[in-house]
């Protein structure tokens, strides 16, 4: 890897308006022109640094894109109010009606429920595939692809992307290749493994604190003008805009993810380890016992870790709720969806997250009812945090005493 992603959100420095360290927040929603032409050149997309009307972009909307777009080593990025939004609209960008998307099987539960449910509304249809498997990937595309797309480290499974094969069948098919890097940012970069397209929700770690929403698309200058087009850009004319403030806020979180991404995937490493050698079946991409460890190891950037997602499966949804309440009751963390908070998060992602996909496919993918997804939290004594899990195990039946 000849870049490092944390060290180019460090290189980017942004001064206020008065000169202040952190950018001035742009508290307008639409701005001046100092000539009738600016503004027609500014609707013809031939003004570039000049700024419209916040449903576009804002210079606060603006300074985030431009370092997630540094932190994915593209060319640029946009922003929007919601993880979805960023999503929904790329995929729309790429698809008319009667075309085709391969997709990974184990996605987040809004992503498939919109490609299931909601896209062929467009007569816009999406082939499941395994993504573990490119020979599956390449086998499922047609003349009428025109997306391939996956998430690096899927949500809840943690199966991982070959993402070099992946871009190289996509290259072979002059389709672009676009990778949700929710779960694994800093750890993966997928631009640098050939990815034409990554999306994150920044709800997750990368804002990290859970106050806000929003969302992002980094690729190419092409694109990203595409989507932003007023007259067909799907991210201007479906409007999930991210409020100035929230972009400023998650700007300056991002300055602590290199910090948090690293605790976080330290954390997890000691939990899932230690949860393994009390026989529980413990899925974590650090662990050897992963069949995609050596995947991950090929592509991730080393010093960040295998990430802070691990799972693991008490057999029934009874014991995984019941641990989940008597671990919320002790402090341990909260029984809630979402992830990259400081503390620890859990769910059972078959009746939440994942709950869009139907009981039988999940059942095919091997999303059993007993499984617990964990976003590990920034817990200082981590030791301290397993005897206290491990108790709580053994009180409600997962373990013996």
């Amino acid at each position: 890897m000849s870049f490092n992603p944390a060290d180019q959100i460090q290189d980017l420095q942004y001064f206020g308006e008065y000169g202040g360290v952190n950018p001035s927040i742009s508290d307008s929603s639409t701005y001046t022109f100092l000539s009738a032409k600016k503004m027609l050149d500014t609707f013809e997309g031939h003004a570039p640094g000049c700024y419209l009307y916040s449903r576009h972009v804002s210079p606060s909307t603006l300074y985030l894109a431009e370092a997630l777009a540094a932190m994915e080593n593209t060319e640029t990025a946009n922003v929007s109010g919601s993880g979805m939004g960023a999503i929904t609209t790329t995929l729309l960008h790429f698809c008319n009606a009667g075309d085709q998307i391969v997709s990974s099987r184990t996605i987040y539960g809004g992503t498939y429920a919109f490609l299931k449910n909601f896209a062929p509304k467009f007569n816009i249809h999406t082939h499941f595939v395994d993504s573990t498997k490119p020979e599956a990937v390449e086998a499922a595309i047609n003349e009428n692809t025109k997306v391939i797309y996956c998430e690096a480290v899927s949500n809840p499974l943690l199966e991982i992307a070959d993402i070099p094969a992946l871009a190289a069948i996509a290259k072979k098919h002059n389709i672009p290749l676009l990778v949700d890097n929710t779960f694994s940012p800093l750890t993966i970069s997928p631009k640098a493994l050939g990815a034409d397209v990554v999306l994150h929700s920044l709800t997750k770690f990368i804002n990290g604190t859970n106050d806000t929403m929003g969302g992002v698309v980094c690729g190419s200058r092409e694109l990203i003008d595409g989507l932003r087009n007023v007259n067909d850009g799907a991210a201007m004319l479906l409007g999930p805009s991210l409020d100035s403030i929230r972009a400023a806020s998650i700007l300056k979180n991002m300055r602590t993810l290199h910090i948090r991404i690293k605790q976080h995937s330290k954390n997890a490493l000691y939990l899932a380890k230690q949860f393994e050698n009390l026989g529980l079946k413990t899925v974590y991409p650090g662990l050897e016992s992963h069949p995609n460890h050596k995947l991950f190891k090929s592509m991730m950037n080393e010093e960040f870790g295998f990430g802070g997602m691990l799972t693991i499966d008490v057999g029934t949804l009874e014991k995984a709720n019941a641990l989940m309440e008597l671990m919320q009751k002790r402090n341990l963390g909260y029984l809630a969806v979402s992830l990259g908070f400081y503390k620890t998060l859990f769910s059972a992602p078959g009746t939440s997250t994942s709950s869009e996909i139907p009981e039988e496919e999940q059942k095919e993918m091997g999303l059993s009812d007993g499984l617990i997804r964990f976003s590990i939290g920034l817990d200082n004594d981590i030791e301290r945090t397993f005897k206290n899990m491990k108790q709580c195990m053994v009180e409600v039946g997962v373990l013996e005493n």
